[in-house]
């Protein structure tokens, strides 16, 4: 017998086979029609979920949801703004009829000039309003096509509370640059981005 049988008692001594009383490491394989799930800690933001669908926050972000809150005050201060502009717009209708300036040409073509401007204000005022709780409703399903037509919103809404000032207002101005941020950050995007199966509010 050669050295090389492994049947030779007089040989190097052999390797155990595996089974043999030594457990061996074998590498984990995924089973039978399942993908492997990642390892628990790596199915956070923009990492891969279970059933091959693309990973996210399972609940909304602190963030977004401050963001959302943010959107909701802005309609509240749309409204309410509104409501002023139309109040204005019917106490220059009302000066209108007052006996002293029915007579004064100048003011009468001021009135009429401002009262229609006034109340075409308070429709798009109005009509802002109801757009920011439109994407704040939408914030719970919306994908990223709502993140990105929030952050457009908050940039006009704070641009418009720097010039005209007494328009807008400072609030508004900083509430939406704080959504701006807010939605723009990585939670923002991962929460937008992330999976609707099931969608998670």
């Amino acid at each position: 017998m050669s050295f090389g049988d492994p049947n030779n008692p007089y040989g190097p001594p052999q390797q155990p086979a595996p089974g043999y009383g030594y457990p061996q490491q074998q590498p984990q394989q995924p089973g039978y029609g399942y993908p492997a799930a990642p390892p628990l800690g790596q199915q956070g933001y923009g990492q891969p979920g279970y059933g091959g669908y693309p990973g996210g926050p399972l609940t909304m972000p602190g963030n977004v949801k401050a963001a959302r809150v943010m959107l909701f005050v802005i309609a509240g201060l749309q409204v309410i703004g509104a409501i002023l502009i139309a109040l204005s717009a019917v106490a220059i209708s009302a000066a209108k009829n007052d006996e002293e300036l029915a007579n004064n040409v100048d003011f009468q073509q001021l009135a009429d000039y401002s009262s229609g401007a006034l109340w075409a204000m308070t429709l798009v005022v109005l009509a802002w309003g109801v757009f920011a709780i439109f994407l704040g409703a939408k914030f719970g399903s919306g994908g990223n096509g709502i993140r990105i037509t929030t952050m457009v919103f908050a940039i006009i809404t704070a641009v418009l509370g720097i010039y005209p000032f007494i328009v807008i207002g400072l609030v508004h101005t900083v509430l939406a640059v704080l959504v701006a941020v807010f939605v723009g950050k990585s939670e923002g995007a991962a929460w937008f981005n992330r999976s609707k199966y099931p969608a998670a509010h």
